[in-house]
Protein backbone atom coordinates (compact mmCIF):
# COMPACT_ATOMS: atom_id res chain seq x y z
CA UNK A 1 0.00 0.00 0.00
CA UNK A 2 2.56 2.28 0.92
CA UNK A 3 4.62 2.09 -3.00
CA UNK A 4 0.87 3.08 -4.10
CA UNK A 5 0.66 5.51 -2.13
CA UNK A 6 3.81 7.12 -3.01
CA UNK A 7 3.66 6.05 -7.06
CA UNK A 8 0.02 8.06 -7.15
CA UNK A 9 2.06 11.65 -5.10
CA UNK A 10 4.92 11.12 -7.75
CA UNK A 11 2.20 11.38 -10.48
CA UNK A 12 0.55 13.28 -8.88
CA UNK A 13 3.09 15.68 -7.92
CA UNK A 14 3.79 17.78 -11.51
CA UNK A 15 0.11 18.76 -11.74
CA UNK A 16 0.16 20.14 -8.07
CA UNK A 17 3.42 21.59 -8.79
CA UNK A 18 1.36 23.92 -11.57
CA UNK A 19 -0.40 25.63 -9.03
CA UNK A 20 2.15 27.42 -7.31
CA UNK A 21 2.56 31.60 -7.63
CA UNK A 22 5.63 31.23 -9.50
CA UNK A 23 4.17 28.97 -12.71
CA UNK A 24 1.62 31.77 -13.83
CA UNK A 25 2.39 32.98 -17.92
CA UNK A 26 4.27 35.69 -17.95
CA UNK A 27 1.48 37.18 -20.57
CA UNK A 28 -0.22 37.62 -17.74
CA UNK A 29 1.39 39.83 -15.46
CA UNK A 30 1.19 43.38 -14.17
CA UNK A 31 3.04 45.48 -17.36
CA UNK A 32 2.81 47.66 -20.29
CA UNK A 33 1.00 45.51 -22.79
CA UNK A 34 1.89 46.97 -26.45
CA UNK A 35 0.60 49.55 -27.95
CA UNK A 36 -0.82 50.79 -24.90
CA UNK A 37 -0.87 53.34 -22.59
CA UNK A 38 0.66 54.31 -19.46
CA UNK A 39 -2.27 56.71 -18.97
CA UNK A 40 -5.64 55.66 -17.74
CA UNK A 41 -7.43 58.62 -19.47
CA UNK A 42 -5.58 58.01 -22.94
CA UNK A 43 -5.68 53.80 -23.70
CA UNK A 44 -4.38 52.69 -26.77
CA UNK A 45 -1.17 53.26 -28.61
CA UNK A 46 0.52 56.95 -28.48
CA UNK A 47 0.40 58.48 -31.94
CA UNK A 48 3.47 59.59 -33.69
CA UNK A 49 4.48 62.97 -32.97
CA UNK A 50 3.27 65.90 -35.38
CA UNK A 51 5.78 66.55 -38.05
CA UNK A 52 7.50 63.04 -37.59
CA UNK A 53 8.54 61.50 -40.74
CA UNK A 54 9.58 57.50 -41.98
CA UNK A 55 12.75 56.38 -41.63
CA UNK A 56 14.39 55.40 -45.06
CA UNK A 57 14.70 51.71 -44.85
CA UNK A 58 13.65 48.93 -46.69
CA UNK A 59 10.30 49.45 -47.72
CA UNK A 60 9.48 49.71 -51.14
CA UNK A 61 6.63 50.55 -53.53
CA UNK A 62 7.03 48.08 -55.78
CA UNK A 63 3.92 45.32 -55.04
CA UNK A 64 5.88 42.19 -57.06
CA UNK A 65 8.61 40.83 -59.52
CA UNK A 66 6.72 41.53 -62.44
CA UNK A 67 6.61 45.02 -61.75
CA UNK A 68 9.85 45.18 -60.79
CA UNK A 69 10.70 44.30 -64.16
CA UNK A 70 9.99 47.61 -65.98
CA UNK A 71 12.28 49.55 -63.73
CA UNK A 72 15.03 51.67 -64.39
CA UNK A 73 18.21 52.10 -62.24
CA UNK A 74 18.33 54.53 -60.98
CA UNK A 75 21.52 54.82 -59.56
CA UNK A 76 24.61 55.29 -61.98
CA UNK A 77 27.26 52.60 -62.41
CA UNK A 78 29.84 54.94 -61.26
CA UNK A 79 32.91 52.94 -59.39
CA UNK A 80 32.09 53.90 -55.89
CA UNK A 81 28.17 52.04 -57.01
CA UNK A 82 30.11 49.10 -58.59
CA UNK A 83 32.33 48.85 -55.43
CA UNK A 84 29.85 48.90 -52.44
CA UNK A 85 27.85 46.37 -54.74
CA UNK A 86 30.96 44.09 -54.65
CA UNK A 87 30.78 44.02 -51.03
CA UNK A 88 27.35 43.35 -50.78
CA UNK A 89 27.12 40.90 -53.51
CA UNK A 90 30.34 39.43 -51.22
CA UNK A 91 28.32 39.49 -48.16
CA UNK A 92 24.97 37.81 -49.88
CA UNK A 93 25.32 36.61 -52.78
CA UNK A 94 28.67 34.79 -52.57
CA UNK A 95 27.67 32.11 -50.55
CA UNK A 96 25.49 30.54 -53.21
CA UNK A 97 26.24 32.13 -56.16
CA UNK A 98 30.04 31.84 -55.86
CA UNK A 99 32.62 34.76 -56.28
CA UNK A 100 32.31 34.56 -60.17
CA UNK A 101 28.86 34.34 -60.26
CA UNK A 102 28.66 30.66 -61.45
CA UNK A 103 26.27 29.32 -58.92
CA UNK A 104 29.05 27.39 -57.53
CA UNK A 105 29.23 28.90 -53.59
CA UNK A 106 29.65 26.52 -50.89
CA UNK A 107 26.41 26.81 -49.78
CA UNK A 108 25.24 26.28 -53.43
CA UNK A 109 26.65 23.06 -53.81
CA UNK A 110 24.63 21.88 -50.81
CA UNK A 111 21.62 22.70 -52.64
CA UNK A 112 19.29 20.50 -54.64
CA UNK A 113 18.87 23.22 -57.18
CA UNK A 114 21.99 24.84 -58.15
CA UNK A 115 22.20 28.51 -58.07
CA UNK A 116 21.40 30.85 -60.76
CA UNK A 117 24.46 31.10 -63.07
CA UNK A 118 25.14 35.13 -62.73
CA UNK A 119 27.19 35.43 -66.35
CA UNK A 120 24.87 33.38 -68.25
CA UNK A 121 23.53 34.94 -71.62
CA UNK A 122 20.08 34.31 -70.11
CA UNK A 123 21.22 37.16 -66.86
CA UNK A 124 22.80 39.18 -69.53
CA UNK A 125 19.04 39.43 -71.57
CA UNK A 126 16.70 40.20 -68.22
CA UNK A 127 16.27 44.08 -67.27
CA UNK A 128 18.39 45.55 -63.98
CA UNK A 129 14.68 46.12 -62.80
CA UNK A 130 14.34 41.80 -63.26
CA UNK A 131 17.40 41.72 -61.14
CA UNK A 132 16.24 44.06 -58.40
CA UNK A 133 13.16 42.17 -58.13
CA UNK A 134 14.57 38.90 -57.83
CA UNK A 135 16.49 40.19 -54.98
CA UNK A 136 13.66 42.03 -53.59
CA UNK A 137 11.19 39.21 -53.55
CA UNK A 138 13.49 36.31 -53.85
CA UNK A 139 12.08 33.06 -56.49
CA UNK A 140 11.31 29.48 -56.52
CA UNK A 141 15.21 28.59 -54.51
CA UNK A 142 16.61 32.33 -53.68
CA UNK A 143 15.61 33.92 -50.67
CA UNK A 144 14.19 37.21 -49.96
CA UNK A 145 16.53 40.12 -49.64
CA UNK A 146 14.15 43.02 -49.71
CA UNK A 147 14.48 42.89 -45.97
CA UNK A 148 18.33 42.81 -45.93
CA UNK A 149 19.25 45.46 -48.30
CA UNK A 150 17.85 48.72 -48.44
CA UNK A 151 16.19 49.23 -51.90
CA UNK A 152 19.40 51.69 -52.94
CA UNK A 153 21.82 48.27 -51.74
CA UNK A 154 20.39 46.56 -54.25
CA UNK A 155 20.83 48.74 -56.99
CA UNK A 156 24.60 48.52 -56.20
CA UNK A 157 24.40 44.80 -56.76
CA UNK A 158 22.89 44.79 -59.74
CA UNK A 159 25.38 47.73 -60.87
CA UNK A 160 28.18 44.83 -59.83
CA UNK A 161 26.34 42.29 -61.96
CA UNK A 162 26.26 44.14 -64.62
CA UNK A 163 29.79 45.43 -64.90
CA UNK A 164 31.74 42.71 -63.29
CA UNK A 165 30.14 39.06 -63.08
CA UNK A 166 29.17 39.59 -67.17
CA UNK A 167 31.82 40.89 -68.27
CA UNK A 168 34.02 38.22 -69.80
CA UNK A 169 37.32 37.91 -67.35
CA UNK A 170 40.42 39.14 -68.71
CA UNK A 171 43.35 36.11 -69.50
CA UNK A 172 45.70 35.99 -67.81
CA UNK A 173 48.81 37.15 -69.20
CA UNK A 174 51.13 34.22 -70.17
CA UNK A 175 54.53 34.58 -72.71
CA UNK A 176 52.85 34.11 -76.46
CA UNK A 177 55.66 31.68 -78.13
Amino acid sequence: MRKISLALALLLAPALAQAWPWSQDMANQVSIKPQESVDPANPGMVPFPKRSIPVPGTMTLVPDAAAAEKLKNPVPATEESIKKGGELFAIYCVPCHGKAGKGDGYVGHKLILQPYDLSADQTKQRTDGFIWGYITFGGAVMPIYGNDLNPTERWHVVNYIRNVIEKPQAAPAEAKK
